[in-house]
């Protein structure tokens, strides 16, 4: 009886704990597990869930939801949602495809299916209509300085050396001019030399 009774208060504890979050953000088990036990909070997330309070997207990972009345639960961005498993299991993201394209402004197309380089577990996420897929990669793949010269490296890769447009390099080296030269030097040498050229040539603007 009395297990019962601490692990309502726990429950109702992680519950008012969530309610000074902001409505959409990711819930992990992580938050909790220090001040009251795995057990503990494994069997309160359940319950909030099966009292329509939190929404499952997978395995470990739970939405506070923000809801509309027409459109139901809004679910968080993909990138959102692959950082917060990224830190939960301390492993390294790169988005990859048309995912990096969206990133950097260049494409408005929005990949039902998100891509993943990681060096964490391969694997793959429902997230309502959508998908995350988790792609074990090498470190070199992973181990771009610049968050946008790795997706800059990504992107291009995406289009292809052969069809890759002026309009596309411009709109990459526009993108690039915001990150970090030295970032840009580093990262130019982990990529393909046709890409490495590109960067090359934006290296240029900045030291002539």
């Amino acid at each position: 009886m009395g297990q019962n009774v601490t692990l309502k208060s726990v429950k109702e504890k992680i519950k008012d704990e969530i309610q000074l979050g902001k409505k959409g953000s990711i819930v992990l088990p992580s938050d909790f597990e220090i001040k009251y036990g795995v057990e503990n909070t494994k069997k309160s997330l359940l319950r909030l869930t099966n009292e329509g309070f939190l929404e499952r997207l997978a395995r470990g990972i739970y939405l506070y939801p923000e809801r509309d009345e027409l459109l139901g639960v809004l679910y968080p961005d993909i990138e959102t949602v692959a950082e917060e498993i990224a830190i939960r299991d301390n492993a390294r993201i790169i988005p990859t495809g048309i995912q990096a394209l969206n990133l950097l402004g260049m494409s408005t197309q929005v990949p039902l299916n998100a891509i993943f380089l990681t060096d964490g577990s391969p694997r793959t996420i429902r997230i309502g209509k959508r998908k995350i897929k988790f792609k074990k990669a090498s470190p070199k793949n992973l181990a771009a300085r610049g968050r946008l010269s790795g997706l800059a490296i990504q992107a291009l890769k995406e289009i292809g050396k052969e069809k890759v447009t002026k309009e596309e390099i411009a709109k990459i080296k526009a993108q690039l001019k915001k990150e970090d030269p030295e970032n840009i030097y580093q990262d130019m040498k982990l990529a393909p030399s046709w890409i490495a050229d590109i960067f090359g040539d934006l290296l240029m603007y900045y030291y002539e």
